[in-house]
């Protein structure tokens, strides 16, 4: 396990214990809430993406797992790289458990960076857990020819489609440009993933600056399969050993590029909030009683057999964090170092 998740292990154990324990007394109240409710989860990103894949998969098994047994309707509500979504979430949803989101990893970096439109405040979101921690991989089109950053610093060329000023897409390249010395440039206007690889098919770009690495296997495996892609490094708390398989060559962490503390800080902000993943969350103010029972719920989810082998039938790699040690990191991330976010912001300016 990496090391800033661990450094979150002991506060998640004490908050999980005392939150199981006020469970019994409450059981009955909480299932009376769910039983016969239908639920509503909202999804920040396009359909069949990967925030969209993980949230549905979870929104199928987790009310199998809260008392009462209530059914549960996903929505994709698109826009902002999804600031969209969680802004309803913070401001209009109901505060009482019966709405649930799914947005941007970079959710809570929004707010730090202090971005355009964010009407939330990320750490009082109830964070319910998130079912993959993965990394993220910068991926040029086999035509582009280049393998490295190096190699991009080099030859120049790269244009990378971009979804939304504060997604990672869009943030990791101008990072990049600066602590490694490339000139990628972006290109806006993208709604997702899946319509920056349609753009690369097409010859209108010829990379994407961070998509995820379980979701690249779920939903471009024919493109990996048939080599369609160069990664030329990756984003996370450590390595990856499959990405270097699929390469056939070391793929490095951005972290090696690192000159200076600034370099350093600005990794690790991104690299945490990776670790966010795909998360699930409520809005706030949702009783703590059922914010405990979505917690568990969403912990006996990821561990249900019948959960495990549909996420295997969609490729979707589950290496779940909690919703205690999420909430936690989160947090982090939105108290994030003023030098850190200073540079950051002046990047994206």
């Amino acid at each position: 396990m990496p090391q800033f998740i661990r450094a979150f292990a002991a506060h998640a154990a004490l908050a999980t214990i005392a939150m199981t324990c006020s469970l019994p007394a409450a059981a009955d109240d909480v299932a009376d809430f769910y039983r016969g409710k239908q639920m509503q989860l909202v999804i920040g990103h396009e359909p069949g993406g990967g925030y969209d894949l993980y949230g549905r998969l979870v929104g199928r098994h987790i009310t199998k797992h809260l008392p009462g047994n209530p059914r549960i309707v996903p929505q994709n509500m698109v826009g902002a790289g999804s600031r969209v979504a969680a802004n309803w979430l913070y401001n209009i949803a109901p505060k009482d458990g019966s709405v649930l989101g799914v947005t941007a990893q970079t959710t809570p970096l929004d707010q730090a960076l202090k971005q355009q439109g964010v009407m939330f405040d990320a750490s009082k979101f109830n964070w319910i857990g998130n079912p993959i921690v993965d990394n993220q991989v910068f991926l040029a089109w086999h035509q582009a020819g280049v393998n490295s950053l190096p190699e991009a610093r080099d030859k120049g060329g790269l244009i990378c489609g971009g979804t939304g000023a504060s997604t990672n897409p869009s943030m990791l390249p101008k990072i990049i440009n600066y602590v490694a010395g490339t000139k990628i440039r972006v290109v806006e206007g993208y709604q997702g993933g899946n319509n920056v690889f349609l753009a690369m098919e097409r010859g209108e770009v010829n990379c994407i600056g961070s998509f995820s690495w379980s979701t690249a296997k779920a939903t471009v495996s024919h493109h990996l399969r048939d080599n369609k892609f160069n990664i030329l490094v990756q984003w996370g708390p450590s390595k990856n050993p499959e990405i270097a398989e699929y390469a056939h060559h070391d793929v490095p962490l951005m972290d090696e590029y690192a000159r200076d503390e600034i370099d350093r800080g600005l990794i690790k902000m991104m690299s945490s909030g990776m670790a966010i993943g795909r998360p699930i969350y409520a809005p706030p103010g949702v009783p703590e009683v059922r914010v405990a029972a979505l917690r568990k719920a969403f912990d006996d989810t990821v561990k249900d057999p019948d959960f495990l082998e549909e996420a295997k039938k969609a490729k979707a790699e589950i290496r779940p964090m909690s919703g205690a040690q999420l909430q936690a990191l989160v947090t982090e991330v939105v108290q994030s170092p003023p030098a850190a976010v200073a540079k950051m912001r002046e990047l994206l300016d």
